[in-house]
């Protein structure tokens, strides 16, 4: 922390001992008083806590005896399978993700000429306020791009005459505008950075009025704004496939505790930024490149006994950051397939043979057939374990030559559609403010006067 002295900083060292010690639980207190941590039970099925209509994740099924048995992952938006929606705008060779944003919002897709009014609409809210480039984004650029875009969206704030207003017209007003802005606002974000701490061309391409938010992050990224069909086709894929993903996961949930305390939409997407920044939710697919560059470095070769004594190594903290984890492998939802996975596999491998990365693609394809084994023989699991999204969103992404900074902004940029439905959700339903309860573990104490202590 910088500006403090080392008197102050071993004082702080102290206390900081002093407070993790006051707050550990001892883990068997949680069977004890049947609490779910995470609130997620032992099988890892999530407490219910909320009813919607925006996605839907299934895990298991019942089989004839009515038990709950895994089954292969299936996701829905607005009870539209993934697989189809997806079908459906790739078999007609154009974009999804505008189309999704639509439908998580409103519940239902848009015809034609619905769908070009709202992506003209979308082209029209993606501008920021004059001056805030200058006043906001070029000023003190942060490190952390997600740390930049909850700064950005908390500075839009006074920019906005009714900031504070829940009504549904004004929330969703204020949805539409950061639904095209957040790329603008992480794209410049990475610029300003990268011209203050990266010694590079400070790059500001207006968006493109005629450019969809795929195609507009990497015009306003790339210093020749130039992209292939297949880079923006497959990065709107990845846009899709990250948009929503059920009430549950941390930032959704989070979305919807904090608007249930009736704070602005702002306030609410900050905090929901926070949630996914962590390297547990949005960040994870970082951890997935970094994982797979120490794998290169590290690597005799590339054979099954040499890949898989690497992930021993991991499992067994040995390896990487020492974490025990082989990042991109298992969710706490899905077990024996993710569906955004299966997905992303089909383009991976195209796009790979473009870039000229058929072997790197077939390290992740090994490691993705041996990690479930080697997890299950190491572990004890209540489910299967299979790839999830972020192992091959990150690989994508650095084939798309994304800078490593932009790929969790990435993710927040599809999912801001899907808090903004589960914010209107919230605040349509006009439930009470989530408060769930905590049980009380620690003993009764005398109070000692000071003197005597």
């Amino acid at each position: 922390m910088a500006g403090l002295s080392k008197k102050t900083e071993n004082l702080i060292a102290e206390l900081a001992v002093a407070a993790e010690t006051s707050t550990k639980i001892d883990n068997a207190l949680y069977a004890q008083y049947d609490v779910k941590r995470g609130l997620r039970d032992i099988s890892g099925k999530g407490v219910v806590c909320g009813l919607t209509e925006i996605s839907e994740i299934i895990s298991s099924k019942k089989n004839a005896a009515g038990e709950s048995v895994s089954c292969e992952g299936e996701l829905y938006y607005r009870g539209y399978s993934i697989y189809k929606l997806i079908d459906g705008f790739m078999g007609e060779d154009r974009h999804g993700f505008e189309e999704t944003a639509y439908l998580l919002l409103f519940g239902s897709l848009p015809d034609k000429k619905t769908l070009a009014k709202f992506s003209a609409l979308l082209a029209e809210l993606r501008e920021l306020p004059r001056n805030f480039v200058r006043d906001i984004m070029l000023k003190a650029p942060s490190a952390d791009i997600m740390n930049a875009l909850a700064r950005g969206v908390l500075s839009l704030y006074p920019y906005d005459d009714n900031a504070d207003g829940i009504s549904i017209q004004n929330v969703l007003k204020q949805s539409l505008k950061l639904i095209a802005q957040f790329p603008v606002l992480s794209v410049y974000g990475y610029n300003a950075f990268r011209h203050e701490h990266g010694g590079g061309s400070l790059i500001i391409h207006k968006p493109r009025k005629d450019l969809g938010t795929a195609e507009n992050i990497l015009h306003m990224l790339r210093e020749d704004s130039q992209f292939s069909k297949l880079e923006a086709k497959i990065l709107d894929l990845c846009l899709v496939l990250h948009a929503e993903h059920g009430g549950g996961n941390n930032s959704s949930f989070t979305m919807h505790v904090v608007s249930s305390s009736a704070t602005d939409t702002y306030s609410s997407v900050a905090a929901a930024l926070g949630s996914l920044k962590g390297p547990r939710h949005g960040g994870a697919n970082i951890k997935v490149v970094k994982m797979f560059e120490d794998m290169f470095k590290t690597l005799k070769s590339t054979s099954d006994g040499d890949v898989s004594d690497y992930l021993v190594k991991l499992l067994k903290k040995e390896a990487f950051d020492k974490s025990g984890l082989i990042y991109g492998m298992g969710h706490a939802v899905y077990s024996l397939s993710d569906p955004r996975a299966d997905i992303l596999r089909r383009f991976v491998k195209e796009l790979a043979v473009e870039k000229g990365k058929e072997e790197e693609y077939a390290v992740y394809e090994k490691v993705e057939r041996l990690a479930p084994g080697i997890i299950g023989e190491t572990r004890k699991i209540y489910k299967g374990v299979s790839a999830n999204v972020d192992f091959y969103s990150g690989f994508l992404y650095s084939l798309l030559n994304l800078p490593p900074e932009l790929l969790t902004p990435i993710f927040a940029i599809a999912r801001i559609a899907g808090w903004s439905a589960h914010r209107i959700e919230e605040l349509s339903n006009n439930g009470k403010i989530i408060r769930p309860g905590y049980t009380a573990v620690a003993e009764r104490k005398q109070y000692v006067e000071l003197s005597k202590r």
